[in-house]
């Protein structure tokens, strides 16, 4: 059965992996424009998130829009969209089940074998949410490198990897180090003799004489 180190270790970096999915989320540095080709402008870099779309000025001003509206955006947007809103939510519940079950928390009973199963549960979830966020980081990534070597797009129409979907990544990796740990805590069954015990005669009560 885990120590509970090991669990608290674990929770830790479930933690610190949600709060990289949710700032990954919502920050808008998904993919930044590639300054590629003969006519490089650097006065203006454009940036793209899930959300909003933002122009970061060389003399410190940023300009952001939010998208208008949900059906102009293509299906690859929508769906990192909603992985990543799902990887967080499953995230989050899987904390709260593995919270239940940690021997350093009073929920979940005294019963050992039982807390050792809902943590192990909890640390599953996350391994569910983890799934969900990496896919939706892959296929954003995914895109941006099949419009980048696409020959037929312009060149100021080209993107590269932002510094947002970087931090999802990362976040995504820690639930899945923290989920591993919190699963380990398989519960055990009781231990049992590995010598059969002796039969014990009672002594008898009466004595034979020669």
């Amino acid at each position: 059965m885990a120590n509970s180190g090991l669990q608290i270790l674990g929770f830790a970096l479930s933690l610190l992996g949600l709060i990289g999915l949710i700032l990954g989320t919502i920050l808008p540095q998904w993919k930044m424009s590639a300054y590629v080709g003969d006519n490089i402008i650097t006065a203006v870099s454009m940036y793209q998130g899930l959300w909003m779309s933002c122009a970061f000025q060389s003399t410190g001003q940023i300009q952001c829009k939010v998208y208008d509206s949900i059906l102009q955006l293509d299906s690859a947007l929508q769906a990192t969209r909603a992985l990543m809103i799902v990887g967080i939510i499953v995230t989050v519940a899987g904390l709260g089940v593995a919270t239940m079950g940690m021997k350093c928390s009073n929920c979940g009973g005294d019963d050992k074998i039982k807390k050792s199963r809902i943590t192990m549960t909890g640390g599953i979830i996350l391994l569910i949410g983890s799934l969900a966020a990496t896919i939706a980081c892959s296929w954003f990534a995914h895109n941006i490198i099949k419009e980048f070597y696409n020959p037929f797009a312009p060149v100021n129409s080209k993107y590269e990897f932002g510094l947002a979907i970087f931090i999802a990544w990362a976040g995504a990796f820690l639930d899945i180090i923290g989920g591993a740990m919190l699963a380990a805590s398989c519960p055990k069954g009781k231990p049992t003799p590995k010598y059969p015990i002796a039969a014990t005669r009672p002594p008898s009560s009466t004595k034979e004489f020669v």
